[in-house]
């Protein structure tokens, strides 16, 4: 019987003390969490608008100018709104900038300008938002069912909607003549352009949809692991697709938006206006793997690169230094992000 207990006891692995992690401090853990990333994004918007000050001098922190950065934000900022979502679900939509020049195309044309007129200018807006939508959904059915890889599902109506775009109007641009359209769509509240008030809406919606709904939760949980979602009892198909028509039907906001800025529907409007978003809700926060979304960081991120804009104009820079001035901060977003998630799972584990 004491061999047995001899054994048995043998067997048994040693009990190996593993040094105890030290707890993060506070502040580690304020910086770490949403509050302290939204603290980053309002420093550096900060810092730009000081640089913008030293370098512009007076003319740069004018109420005017101050109105045309967030009116110059405000059209991609609505399409960002969009892609925070599908970017937060582990998507990506390449197609909102072809998808917003079709869309004020259909709406510009000579027809549905003459049924405007006789009957009322929200017919534009209408038809501009169906664009979208039906875009979107063509998205998330070939995606969600023809399990099609979003990257390519989404390149492929960037092309096509693009080419669409310039058969259906020729390759001309097509002026607005409704002029209830543009006096309604060009008029100021409290003396704000209905422009960035529609901004301000689409981000407030965006921000209760994602934080305080059953669909904005689906969309983190679908973002983290899509596969545990499912068993999780979500309908991922049929959720991946209202994404993607979410995302489109933001893109006919912004070709309404386009319309009432330019008084002109063409196909070359939104061109490149996908990457902008991207980079937009990259730079804000938002996961480019899913899982974690912020509409906050989004909006923060539309109005950097806003500003970085207005900062080059004002000091009349060239746009190639631009360019390469945004994707240094997008560069740097990425490394953030990689660096966070990065000590993310080391706690995990």
């Amino acid at each position: 019987m004491s061999e047995q207990n001899t054994t048995v006891s043998s067997s048994v692995p040693p009990v190996i003390d593993r040094p105890k992690e030290k707890p993060d401090s506070p502040l580690r853990r304020f910086l770490g969490g949403s509050a302290g990333r939204n603290l980053g994004l309002v420093i550096a918007l900060a810092l730009l608008i000081g640089v913008g000050a030293a370098t512009a001098g007076d003319r740069f922190l004018t109420v005017d100018n101050m109105l045309t950065i967030v009116r110059y934000a405000s059209i991609i900022g609505v399409i960002s709104i969009g892609m925070t979502f599908v970017i937060t679900a582990g998507g990506i939509d390449l197609s909102v900038g072809s998808v917003m020049g079709l869309s004020s195309v259909v709406a510009t044309l000579a027809a549905v300008q003459l049924a405007a007129t006789q009957s009322s200018w929200i017919l534009m807006v209408v038809v501009a938002l169906a664009v979208g939508t039906a875009a979107g959904l063509v998205n998330g059915v070939v995606i969600a069912y023809g399990n099609v890889v979003a990257f390519m599902a989404t390149l492929a109506m960037l092309v096509g909607a693009r080419g669409l775009a310039e058969l259906v109007s020729e390759r001309r641009t097509l002026i607005v003549n409704v002029a209830e359209f543009l006096s309604a769509t060009r008029s100021n509240i409290l003396g704000v352009p209905l422009l960035i008030w529609i901004f301000v809406i689409v981000a407030a919606a965006g921000w209760f949809l994602l934080n305080r709904t059953t669909f904005g939760r689906r969309t983190v949980a679908i973002g983290g692991n899509r596969e545990a979602a499912r068993l999780a009892g979500i309908k991922v198909r049929r959720h991946v697709v209202a994404l993607y028509v979410l995302s489109g039907f933001t893109a006919g906001i912004a070709a309404v938006m386009m319309l009432a800025r330019t008084t002109s529907g063409t196909s070359t409007h939104g061109t490149l206006y996908e990457l902008d978003a991207i980079a937009a809700v990259v730079v804000g926060g938002t996961l480019l793997v899913g899982g974690r979304g912020t509409i906050v960081g989004t909006v923060f991120g539309v109005l950097i690169f806003a500003t970085l804009t207005n900062v080059f104009t004002q000091n009349n820079l060239s746009t190639s230094v631009q360019a390469v001035a945004k994707g240094a901060i997008i560069v740097l977003a990425v490394l953030l992000q990689q660096r966070f998630a990065s000590r993310g799972s080391r706690r995990t584990d």
